[in-house]
This record gives C-alpha cells, sequence and structure tokens, in this order.
C-alpha cells in the first residue's frame, strides 16, 4: 500500500516575508553606517588638507621672510570673496599689497574642491589668512566650521590663533547652519 500523505517542503509565504524584512532592514542599517563612515573620512582628509596648506604657508612665510595668503579660491588662480572654502583654496606670497593675487605671485598651494557634502567656512570677516614673515597669523584670530553629509550634530570647529597654532574649538550655532546649509 502506497503512502498517502506525503511531506511538502519548502518555506511560507510569511516566512519568506519574514526573512526579506530581517535582509532589508540589515541592509538599511550597513549602508547608513558605511554613509557615516565615508563622510567621517572625507571630513577628516578634508581638516588634514587645511592643516598641511596653513603649515606649509606658515613656513614659508617665516623662512622666505615674506608675507603669505591663503584665500579661498573656486578656479584654483585667484582669491574668491566671502568665506565658503569648499570649492577649494590657493596660497601665494603676497609681494604686492593686498591680500589678492596679482600675475606675478606664484601659487604655493592650490587645493581643489572639497568631496560632496563636505562643507568649510571661516568665521565673519576672515575670507584671508595672512602669514607674516615671523610666522605668525596677521588679524584677529579665524575659526574653521566644517560640516559634511551627517549633519550638524557631527560639525566640527578649529581655531587658528595669532602663532598659526590649530586646535579644536566649540562650534557655534549660526556658522554650524551656515556651513551645513551650504550656504
Amino acid at each position: 500500500m502506497k503512502n498517502l500523505h506525503c511531506k511538502q517542503r519548502g518555506v511560507t509565504l510569511i516566512e519568506l516575508i519574514f526573512v526579506i524584512c530581517i535582509i532589508g532592514i540589515g541592509a538599511a542599517f550597513v549602508t547608513r553606517m558605511a554613509s557615516a563612515a565615508i563622510n567621517a573620512s572625507r571630513s577628516s582628509n578634508s581638516v588634514a588638507q587645511l592643516y598641511a596648506s596653513l603649515t606649509l604657508a606658515r613656513s614659508f612665510a617665516a623662512n622666505a621672510g615674506v608675507d603669505v595668503v591663503l584665500c579661498p579660491s573656486s578656479d584654483g588662480a585667484t582669491c574668491a570673496s566671502g568665506y565658503h572654502w569648499e570649492n577649494g583654496w590657493i596660497a601665494f606670497p603676497a609681494v604686492h599689497a593686498g591680500s589678492n593675487r596679482t600675475a606675478d605671485e606664484p601659487i604655493l598651494v592650490q587645493q581643489k574642491a572639497l568631496p560632496p557634502k563636505v562643507h568649510l567656512i571661516t568665521s565673519a570677516g576672515r575670507t584671508r589668512v595672512r602669514f607674516q614673515p615671523s610666522g605668525g597669523n596677521a588679524g584677529s584670530n579665524v575659526t574653521f566650521t566644517i560640516c559634511d553629509g551627517r549633519g550638524a550634530a557631527a560639525a566640527a570647529a578649529y581655531a587658528m590663533a595669532n602663532n598659526g597654532s590649530l586646535r579644536a574649538a566649540a562650534t557655534t550655532a549660526d556658522y554650524v547652519q551656515q556651513a551645513c546649509d551650504g550656504t
């Protein structure tokens, strides 16, 4: 006599939906964590590039005995107006009066635009950083505020003293908003 009851093998529709939901939640979590790590890395690299540019400009000013200007630049040749630096920046020895580069002043640093979603601004009124032959920074202290794709909660600020040293600083809500808005 044949067995009339055959066992079915496989999964039910409810089990399949449950597994797909778990995979979807896990993928969303991994994607969010990867995005945060990428943004943090981009921001960290941008701060390192800024620090390297500031150090080179300061060292050149002290060694060559001339003023060196560091300013935002969107074309890699001239200083841009405003205090947004995410489009890049340049440094040059200022052999003429003023803080705008002339054609006979060589470019020491030419930083290209920062990665997407990374914004960098300076404090109001500080569109240029000018190092004197003493290695010090002419003018008042300047604060750089950086924001990336993680938003305002992850924004950071770095203050540069008149002696040219850079240190982490407390963020200011207004500058964080301006940097995170990218405006």
